[in-house]
Order: structure tokens, then sequence, then C-alpha cells
């Protein structure tokens, strides 16, 4: 029997919200991913402490420029392809529908433990605030299952609600920042010094290791593919807040990490990292603001969470959606409501995030928490979000790898007027030093999760996206073999007559 398809959408189902978000928007939302509080208190001091380095300033910029190379061919390939799944999309153009398809099980695994590993973090945080300030004993999970509820609410709004509520908590974010950045210089107690600016602290053996940490401070600034159909004009806005996050990210990560060396004294900062931690901004703001403004510092931070959650759970959202509306998914996940969400995807994230933090909650209820000994209070966050987390910046950051290649492979084909350093040169670079990194990061995997020798963990969460992988590349031979009209339109689902003269979904088509 033949593929019978059947209506897609309904009339209350019209799909991704159109012409709706402009540069500011979609930059705002890659930059709340990032969630710059969080990276200067946490990101910052941590790899000052792990590294041992001074060149963790220079290590945000040198990222920032690999990146900005990356965008080169990565922008390019997106003004002719525009696709929520926007990582799925562009490997499956430029290396293949069975590799996109891997792609994007790799994709969903990593933004997925971002997301939730995030939620470890902003669980326990929240927890020890209202401890510390109401006496309010609380356990970390019930603040992550009324925040997951919370983020799963405005992930089924329209887009641009999402977009002012992080626009709002991010500008907060960073004026929290500067008010540190300015203390901090203010402060110097080695003068201002130009210490940590030093090439020489950088290019050494540690290079390696200050790459590792540093590049997860900038996951999600890739994203602004995922919001092309909604963005105003996806060819020009997409490529624009692209590189204008990587820019912001890039220097005022660079800035405030150079300001917090010289608040606390280039000599001193490795040591106080190691031994405060992400505690040392605010035990630094302590000694020279008054308690309530740290208080503030502190619910800020928890916004910060907030903000990167809900940027993260857009993007998982939006990645079932492109799935399911092109048949890779069941159909079900490319429902969208009328203001143009994909609830669908929403709701899939939703339910996946509390199953994950049912799983924690009871491990650590069940011996996982007494297994830590003195730490076990720090469960979820030496479980939960270090483990999670860092696997999704592995997951991601190999995944840009690849599309450095297919950015090749894309123009291999037609160049499109472009020139070499656009459909060569560029991606060329830039996938063989991310691929680089990435290297780097699975070798010291176990130093990113905190321990002194590998583990179970050091191994398990790597294996994890690289099933993910191989079970989408298996899968998508599948369909080329048994549904071939779903296989021809893996990438395409936006172009128009990719579905005919109505979008149709055949995955649950009967076949004989």
């Amino acid at each position: 029997m033949s593929e019978a398809p059947h209506t897609q959408h309904s009339a209350h189902d019209p799909g991704l919200s159109r012409r709706t978000l402009g540069v500011p928007a979609i930059t705002l939302m890659i930059i709340a991913a990032s969630a710059p509080l969080t990276v200067v208190a946490g990101g910052v001091t941590t790899s000052f402490a792990v590294t041992g380095s001074l060149g963790v300033p220079l290590g945000f910029l040198l990222i920032a420029a690999i990146l900005t190379v990356f965008a080169v061919g990565y922008t390019a390939m997106g003004r002719h392809i525009t696709n929520a799944g926007a990582f799925y999309a562009y490997i499956s153009r430029g290396l293949g529908r069975a590799a996109g398809v891997g792609a994007s099980l790799i994709a969903l695994v990593a933004y997925n433990a971002m997301q939730i590993g995030i939620f470890g973090l902003f669980g326990f945080q929240l927890s020890m605030f209202l401890e510390a300030k109401l006496g309010f004993s609380s356990p970390w999970w019930l603040w992550i299952i009324i925040g997951i509820i919370a983020v799963g609410l405005l992930g089924v709004n329209k887009i641009d609600v999402s977009a002012k509520v992080l626009g709002v908590l991010v500008a907060l974010e960073f004026l929290v920042v500067i008010v540190f950045d300015v203390y901090a210089l203010a402060a110097a107690p080695e003068g201002v010094t130009a210490a940590t600016l030093n090439p020489a602290e950088l290019f050494g053996p540690s290079l390696g290791i200050v790459l590792v940490f540093g590049v997860a401070a900038f996951m999600g600034f890739e994203g602004a593919a995922i919001y092309g159909e909604e963005a105003k004009d996806p060819k020009r806005t997409v490529p624009r807040a692209t590189y204008a996050a990587v820019a912001i990210i890039g220097v005022f990560y660079a800035f405030s990490a150079w300001a917090f060396s010289v608040g606390v004294g280039p000599s001193s900062i490795v040591g106080a990292s190691q031994e405060f931690g992400p505690d040392l901004m605010f035990v630094f703001m302590s000694e020279h603001v008054s308690v309530i403004f740290v208080d503030i510092m502190n619910i800020l931070f928890l916004t910060s969470l907030f903000a990167a959650l809900q940027s993260f759970h857009n993007a998982v959202a939006r990645y079932f959606f492109s799935l399911g509306r092109e048949g890779v998914l069941p159909g079900w996940f490319a429902h969208t409501a009328k203001s143009g969400a994909p609830w669908a995807g929403s709701v899939a994230q939703t339910v996946i995030a509390l199953v994950v933090t049912a799983g924690f909650a009871i491990a650590g209820a069940l011996g996982g928490e007494a297994a830590l000994g003195e730490q076990g209070f720090l469960y979820p966050v030496l479980t939960m979000f270090t483990w999670l987390t860092n696997t999704g910046a592995m997951g991601l950051v190999m995944l840009m790898a690849v599309i450095a290649a297919a950015v090749i492979g894309f123009f291999a084909r037609d160049r499109r007027g472009l020139g070499l350093w656009t459909t060569l040169v560029a991606p060329l670079i830039s996938g063989l030093l991310l691929a680089w990194v990435f290297v780097m990061i699975i070798a010291n995997f176990h130093l990113q999760l905190g321990q002194e020798a590998p583990s179970a963990a050091t191994y398990v969460l790597p294996i994890i996206v690289a099933l993910a992988g191989a079970a989408g590349v298996i899968w998508g031979l599948v369909l080329k073999a048994r549904r071939p009209a779903v296989y021809a339109r893996i990438g395409h689902g936006t172009e128009p007559g990719a579905y005919g003269t109505e979008a149709v979904d055949v995955v649950g088509a009967s076949e004989g």
C-alpha cells in the first residue's frame, strides 16, 4: 500500500509566527542563552580555578574570533536555508539527509541537556537563597518543577512575549555586571594592570583547557538560525543577530574577566577562585556595597538562569516542530497554537525536563546525596548541572565542527556567486579549530565534571551523545529505504512546494 498522507495542520494550527522578530529580539535571546551574569560569576571563576591560567580574558576573545570566522560560512548558508531546525537542515543539505537526521538527534540531546542541567543550578540556588534569607527550608527539586511550569507557559505563548521577558532580564544582567566591573576596577589592589591581557598567559600549555572551559559561555550563539522562520527578514536579521551576539558576548566576557582579575588582583585571582568558586563575585561585592544590593545580585543571578532556561526551551521546541513537520518525528510535534508558538514541541520539552528532574531527585534520595558525603547538599550542582551542561556544550561544539564541513559541501555544488573565503577558507579554518576544541573537551572531560580522575560518567555521557547521532543516521537510512517521500523532504521543509499544495504528514501513513 502506498503512503497515504493526511493533513498536518488544522485551522488552528497555522505554523510558526512570521515576520515577528527583529535583530534586537533575536540577539537578546541568543545572549540570554549564554547567561551573562552566570558566566561572569561562575564561568570566569571556574576557568581561573581549574586552568590556573591568567589567560582567561584573552581566551574569550580568541573563542569569539573563532566563532566569528565560523559565522562567515554559517550565515552565508543561512541566507539560502531558513528552517527552525537549523543544524539539522544545514547538515542535511550539506552532507546528506541521513547525516542531518543524526545531527538533529544530537541537537535535541544537547539542547535538552543544557536546559535541564541549568535547572539543577536554578533549583539549588533558589532553595539556598530562600533558606538563607527567610529561614524557609525546601527541596531543590520543588523549585525546578515550578520553574519548568513557568518556562513551559512562556514557551506556548507568542515568541515576542518570550523575547520581551528575556530582553528585560538580559538588560538587568548587563547592568549588574557593569556595576561589578566598575567596583572591581576601582578596588584594584595591585593597580589597574594588563597582566591578564598578556598573550603569553594564554598561548602556553594551558591554551586548550582555557578554550574548553570558555567555549561553554558562548553556547546558544548559533541559535539565531533557529528563529529564522520567525524573523522579520531572515536573510538579513539572522546574520546580523549572529555577528552582534558573538561580538557583544566576546567583548563583554573578556572585559569582565579582566576587571575581575584587576578587582581581586592578578596574583590572587586563581587562588581566590579556587577558594570561593562562583561565590567570589558576591563575596567581593559584599565588601563594597550594601547587603541589599548583594541580595539583588543574587536574585538577578536566578533570573539569569531563568532567561537561559527559556532560551534553550524555545530552541528545543522549534527543533521538535521542524522534525515533526518534515516527517522525521511524528507529525504531532509540528502542531502550533494560534499565536504561532510550537506548543507540541514546548510540551514535549517540558515533559522531558520533568522526567529527568524526577530521575535525579529519586537517585539523590536513594543514595546519591549520601555518596557525596559532606558535599551532599551540592548534589544537584555536582551531578545534574555539571554533568548535563557540559554534555550539552560538548555536543554543540561537535555539531558546529560538522556544520563547517556542511557549509563546504553545500557550496561545493554551487558557490552562488560567493568567494572562496566564504565558501571554503573560513569554514575550513573554523571547522578545524572547532574540531580541535572538541578533541580537547573529550580529553579533559573529567576536569569539566569536577573529577580528579575519569569515572563512569566521563565515558557514559559522551557515549549518549554518540549513540543519539548513530540512531539518527540509522533512522535516516530507514526513511530512505521505506519512506522515500519523507526522506526527500528532509531539510527542505520551508521550501515552496515541499509538501505539494498542502502541508502533509506521512509519518503515520500505512505502508505495504
